[in-house]
C-alpha cells in the first residue's frame, strides 16, 4: 500500500504552481495592467494598421505602424490647438474656485448663496446648510480620497509614454505570438480548442476596444456641444471628462453625470432640471439605441452578468478593475463555451472509437 498516492501529489504541486503563479501576478500587477492596456491599444489600432499596410505600405507592417502612429500624433496635436487652451483654461478656473466651493459647502455657505438667488425660503436654506454642516466630514473624505486617487494615476504616468511602445510589439509580432502558441500544441483536439479561444478573445476584444472608443467619442462631442448650448460653466473639461469616464463600463457614466450636477450646483447653474433631464435622456439614448448597435452581440453577455462584473472588479480592482471587468467576464464565457465544445468532441471521438472496436 502506497503511503502517499501519486495522484494526489500531482494536484497538490498544480494547486501550489496555481498560487504561486497568482502570487507573482498579484505583485507585478501593475505591469501586467499596463501590457494589457498595450494590448487594448493595440486592437484599437490595429484595423488603421491593417489598411495602411494593404493599400499605402505595400506590405510593409514596419510602415504600416508608423504611418499610424504619425496620423494619430497629428490628431492629438489637432485636438490640443482647437481645443486645448479653453481646456487648459477651464481647467486652471475650476482648479482655482473648486477649494473655495468646497469650503462654502462644508460651512453651509453655498446653500444661502443658492438659494437666495432661486427664491428658497429661510427654512429650505437653513435645512439644507444644516445638512452639509451635519455631513462635512464625509464631504471632506470624499474629497480626500478622490485626490488621493488621482495622485496615484498621476504617479503612473510614465505608463503613458511606456504603453504605446509596448503596443508597437503587439502590433507587429502579434500574429507571430500567436501562430506560435498554438504550434506548441500537437494534439489536433487541442489545437482546435486553442485556436477556437484565440479566434473568439481576437473577435470579442477588438470589438470592445473599438466600440468603447466610438461610445468615448460620440460622448465627448454630445456633452461638449449639449453642455455649451446650455451654458453650463466649464462646459468643454466637464465634457472631455464625461467622453473619457465613457471608456469605463456603468460606474463611469454615472460617475460623469455625478461631476456634472455637482459642478453645475456648486456653480449656482440656473437650469439644473433641464442639465438633470439631459443627462438622463442621453444615458437612455446611449444605453438602449447606440451602445446595441456600436457594440453589437460580440460579447453576449447578459445585463446582470456585466453588472456583476463590474461591482467585483471594483472590488478588486478599483476603476482599472471597473474597466477590466467586461473584458474578463466575457473572456470567463468564452473559455466555458469552447471548453464544452472540446468536451463534446472527445466524447464523440470516443464515441466513434467504441462502436470501430465492437465493428472489428
Amino acid at each position: 500500500m502506497r503511503i502517499i498516492d501519486r495522484r494526489t501529489v500531482s494536484v497538490l504541486i498544480t494547486v501550489c504552481l496555481f498560487l504561486l503563479v497568482g502570487s507573482i501576478a498579484y505583485a507585478a500587477r501593475t505591469t501586467l495592467i499596463a501590457f494589457l492596456i498595450a494590448v487594448f491599444f493595440a486592437y484599437l489600432l490595429d484595423p488603421a494598421v491593417s489598411a495602411a499596410e494593404r493599400r499605402l505600405t505595400k506590405g510593409s507592417r514596419g510602415r504600416a505602424i508608423l504611418l499610424v502612429y504619425l496620423v494619430f500624433l497629428a490628431l492629438l496635436v489637432l485636438w490640443g490647438v482647437l481645443v486645448g487652451p479653453r481646456l487648459a483654461s477651464e481647467a486652471r478656473s475650476l482648479g482655482t474656485a473648486l477649494p473655495g466651493l468646497l469650503d462654502k459647502v462644508e460651512s453651509g455657505q453655498i446653500a444661502h448663496s443658492i438659494g437666495s438667488r432661486r427664491g428658497w425660503s429661510f427654512n429650505t436654506q437653513a435645512r439644507l446648510a444644516q445638512f452639509m454642516t451635519t455631513h462635512q466630514g464625509d464631504i471632506v473624505n470624499a474629497a480626500g480620497s478622490l485626490g488621493k486617487r488621482a495622485a496615484g494615476l498621476a504617479s503612473h504616468v510614465i505608463w503613458i509614454i511606456l504603453i504605446p511602445i509596448l503596443a508597437i510589439f503587439f502590433l507587429r509580432d502579434g500574429r507571430k505570438i500567436a501562430e506560435s502558441t498554438i504550434q506548441t500544441v500537437h494534439e489536433g483536439g487541442r489545437r482546435q480548442l486553442l485556436l477556437g479561444l484565440i479566434e473568439d478573445l481576437n473577435g470579442m476584444l477588438a470589438s470592445y476596444i473599438r466600440a468603447q472608443l466610438t461610445l468615448a467619442v460620440i460622448s465627448l462631442v454630445v456633452y461638449i456641444t449639449v453642455l455649451e448650448i446650455l451654458r453650463v460653466p466649464y462646459a468643454v473639461v466637464l465634457g472631455t471628462l464625461g467622453g473619457v469616464m465613457e471608456f469605463v463600463p456603468v460606474v463611469g457614466p454615472l460617475v460623469a453625470a455625478v461631476m456634472i450636477v455637482g459642478v453645475g450646483f456648486l456653480t449656482g447653474y440656473q437650469h439644473p432640471v433641464i442639465l438633470i433631464a439631459f443627462l438622463a435622456l442621453w444615458r437612455l439614448v446611449q444605453d438602449y439605441v447606440i451602445s446595441p448597435r456600436i457594440m453589437g452581440h460580440k460579447l453576449e453577455l447578459h445585463p446582470l452578468a456585466a453588472l456583476f462584473a463590474v461591482l467585483v472588479g471594483g472590488e478588486v480592482g478599483g476603476v482599472v478593475g471597473v474597466f477590466l471587468s467586461i473584458p474578463v467576464m466575457a473572456t470567463l464565457r468564452i473559455l466555458w463555451r469552447q471548453y464544452q465544445r472540446y468536451t463534446e468532441m472527445q466524447g464523440a471521438i470516443e464515441q466513434g472509437s467504441a462502436r470501430d472496436v465492437r465493428a472489428a
